[in-house]
């Protein structure tokens, strides 16, 4: 809370800065309902007396955002959002059996000053970035599902920059603290005081781009394992990724990660994943967009070495209906 006041009151004061200044409030409301009939036991157990009862559920989202934007001098920009997240949603069991449950949190509360070729973004925002579309091993501070037409996830603390070359090759730098909640494939949350901090490269390359990217984080193990007598409650985490996409005839990508972490646990000290995807849009009607994905991830003792690996796969089918 303290921070998004932070955010409110250096919001406040550029709105008092002049300029010619853009200011657009907007909502984005999202419900949903569920209802089914079961068959219910009544009466002494084993007596096959059943009954049907309804159970339901219905619930409801609301985003309000608040945007704004003001040119500063002739080459610059700054811009602000902040929105919050309002939900609510209850369980109806039978007439006496129903459960209510809600929260209000901030959803974006950043600033970001930027120019021609650069930006500069702070507060509670999205970073995400990426070749894969539905098995992402880069999915490292985001958690949005594919199968969401609106794509929500939450935000991260922190600040990012990027500067962008003439050519379209970019570099990212972020430093994060504050989220002390798992985000996208963590299974340890970080250390809520001790900063992470990382960098990507992307590269423009004949028929597509290539990236890499780095981050260093803290890891708080105290919070899911119990710590052996001697060990460290907190554990040093390095990610290094590289991920390219391509469009030769049908359009193809790849993500790769590689994860050390300095935990009393040798079978899970390194984490390495991979993705590869394929699409092709076939010429039928409005256009008939084919997608598949491969993912794998798995544990070991070594940076290369041979552990248990999960497996998935992904079919997605896209034809858009036009209006």
């Amino acid at each position: 809370i303290g921070r998004v006041s932070a955010c409110i009151l250096m919001f406040a004061v550029v709105l008092q800065q002049g300029y010619s200044q853009s200011f657009v409030y907007r909502g984005q409301a999202i419900g949903w309902t569920v209802a089914s009939q079961m068959e219910e036991s009544v009466g002494l157990p084993g007596s096959g007396d059943t009954k049907k009862v309804w159970r339901g559920q219905a619930g409801l989202r609301y985003i309000p955002e608040i945007q704004f934007q003001a040119p500063v001098k002739k080459d610059f920009a700054f811009d602000a959002e902040i929105s919050a997240n309002i939900w609510g949603s209850g369980l109806y069991w039978s007439a006496d059996s129903t459960s209510w449950e809600g929260d209000i949190r901030p959803y974006r509360a950043w600033m970001k000053f930027s120019g021609d070729q650069f930006e500069v973004r702070g507060g509670l925002q999205k970073i995400n970035f990426g070749s894969a579309n539905m098995l992402r091993p880069l999915m490292w501070f985001d958690q949005i599902d594919p199968r969401d037409p609106l794509q929500l996830t939450d935000g991260v603390w922190g600040i990012l920059g990027r500067y962008y070359f003439l050519n379209n090759a970019n570099i990212w730098v972020w430093g994060l603290i504050g989220n002390d909640q798992r985000k996208g494939w963590e299974i340890i949350p970080s250390v809520n005081n001790k900063p992470e901090f990382g960098f990507r490269v992307q590269l423009p390359i004949p028929g597509g781009e290539l990236a890499t990217t780095y981050h260093y984080r803290v890891a708080d193990v105290e919070k899911v394992f119990p710590i052996p007598h001697g060990e460290k409650p907190h554990i040093r985490e390095k990610r290094l990724a590289l991920d390219g996409k391509f469009d030769y005839v049908v359009g193809f990508w790849f993500e790769a990660t590689l994860t050390h972490q300095e935990i009393h646990i040798p079978e899970l000290e390194w984490g390495h994943a991979l993705s590869l995807g394929l699409d092709y849009t076939f010429g039928l009607g409005n256009g008939l967009n084919m997608m598949t994905e491969y993912f794998t991830f798995g544990k070991a003792e070594k940076a290369l070495g041979g552990g248990e690996n999960v497996h998935f796969s992904a079919l997605s089918a896209n034809y858009p209906f036009n209006i």
